[in-house]
């Protein structure tokens, strides 16, 4: 069941909203705020999260606050990786949640933290010991990030690529699940920290993978998952009988759902990470998936789901 809805994914990285064109972060405040709204009159008690912030940036959200744009979200969240890419050590998780606390009176939750495997899976394997041991008991929610490898066959979700070095790189191996469905070493002891240890698992369109990822999550002991129905994944033809497929068989644990990613020609320029031309559109389709997947839903196609297929396939 859906247990919080997300709006977006870490705004303030420039691999996921184009901050050239929204500097001030003005079009997505709009957008926050829309989506909150839209989701809240849907789902009245479904908490609502401000998609977690990569860099950790208190400015950020301040800014964010002085557009209101945090007044129709319930919890903000936070992603950190300082042993592959934050410039921080691991041992300063205590101190960066005070830092995002001394800004906001909402809670805070970790909604991604992860160590790739990319050097050694020992380094994972104490990361994921150590994450857990700074964590515990002073956040809401702590998802780890994933519960897979990407394949290298796969793009990693950046624009940068091959000019990032090695950081590239390490986006494939942050799995406790290599990409040839072994465990790694860091996957034969996530058991000791689940259930309060959650999962962070973005899943392909028609990903193969969904399946066996349930079965693994039930034997790690998960209970709670993040995931995304993507916004830009919405306009494929047959999405929502993988949007429905994919929710079914989440159906046993608390899933966190994130809302992200411009479908091209919805964007102010053709790119996933373009702010969208008309930001109510983002909170149209946000209402829509709550209706069809949140609390009580009733699982029928709304005018705006039909019209917008119908619109969709006919390009």
């Amino acid at each position: 069941m859906i247990e919080a809805a997300m709006i977006w994914n870490e705004p303030n990285n420039k691999s996921h909203w184009d901050l050239e064109a929204d500097p001030e972060w003005r079009i997505f405040a709009k957008m926050a705020n829309l989506a909150g709204q839209a989701i809240g009159a849907e789902a009245p008690r479904l908490p609502r999260v401000l998609g977690g912030i990569s860099p950790i940036d208190p400015g950020f959200l301040e800014k964010l606050a002085k557009q209101d744009a945090l007044q129709h979200v319930d919890a903000v969240a936070v992603h950190g990786f300082p042993l592959d890419w934050n410039l921080w050590r691991i041992d300063e998780w205590p101190d960066k949640l005070k830092l995002v606390a001394g800004c906001t009176d909402l809670p805070v939750w970790v909604s991604e933290i992860g160590v790739s495997s990319f050097g050694a899976e020992e380094v994972q394997e104490w990361g994921l010991r150590r994450s857990f041991e700074l964590l515990q008991g002073r956040t809401p929610r702590i998802h780890w990030y994933s519960l897979y490898d990407l394949p290298s066959a796969w793009p990693a979700t950046t624009r940068h690529k091959e000019a990032e070095g090695s950081s590239y790189y390490r986006h494939f191996h942050m799995g406790l699940i290599d990409e040839h469905g072994t465990p790694k070493r860091a996957a034969r002891i996530f058991h000791e920290f689940a259930p309060e240890l959650g999962l962070c698992q973005w899943f392909h369109f028609e990903d193969h993978r969904l399946d066996d990822a349930v079965r693994r999550m039930r034997e790690f002991g998960v209970t709670t998952l993040r995931t995304g129905l993507s916004w830009a994944d919405f306009y494929r033809p047959g999405a929502l009988a993988w949007f429905d497929r994919q929710m079914q068989a989440l159906e046993e644990f608390h899933v966190t759902v994130t809302f992200c990613f411009t479908p091209e020609h919805k964007g102010i320029w053709p790119h996933y990470t373009a702010p969208p031309a008309e930001p109510a559109e983002f909170a149209d389709f946000c209402a829509a998936m709550i209706r069809r997947y949140g609390p009580g839903a009733g699982g029928e196609v709304s005018l705006f789901e039909t019209a917008e297929i119908n619109s969709a396939l006919s390009r």
